[in-house]
């Protein structure tokens, strides 16, 4: 299936590039996202009327991004959770509770841009890293303590 890439895709394009993918990929996830449009010469006349603006659209993005990750950069993250032996958690620190902790830090992200190689399910500081858009990952670390019982 022959597309054209209407914003920046990891590992297919950039902005404007037609790529040939799998047709499920295309039909199912590029397509209806908006992220790509067929590769007819009607839909490659509308895209070069539309170039500049999309091009502009994902440098924006891309400053965005980057500005983000400038405030991210001095983050100093710590959870406390319920251990057994002081060791390891009852449950885990998920994607999820990760990114409410940096919402509360004012550095709004999606569960989806969260990467953590392996759960997290001990005591101690682990790494993570934040993909803030094609072009732009933050690592970051989070101090994880056990919690105080009363």
């Amino acid at each position: 299936m022959q597309l054209i890439l209407m914003e920046r895709i990891a590992g297919l394009g950039n902005v404007g590039d037609e790529v040939k993918v799998r047709p499920g990929y295309g039909r199912n996830y590029l397509l209806p996202q908006g992220k790509a449009v067929t590769a007819t010469d009607a839909n490659r006349k509308v895209f070069e009327r539309r170039r500049q603006e999309l091009e502009a659209k994902q440098q924006d993005d891309l400053q965005q991004a980057q500005s983000l990750a400038d405030k991210m950069r001095g983050l100093t993250l710590t959870v406390a959770r319920s251990a057994s032996d002081g060791q390891h958690l009852y449950g885990s620190v998920s994607p999820h509770d990760i990114a409410e902790l940096l919402d509360s830090h004012g550095c709004t992200v999606g569960t989806r841009q969260v990467l953590v190689d392996e759960a997290i399910k001990t005591v101690g500081e682990h790494a993570f890293r934040v993909r803030l858009h094609p072009d732009v990952t933050v690592e970051l670390t989070i101090q994880v303590e056990a919690a105080e019982h009363d």
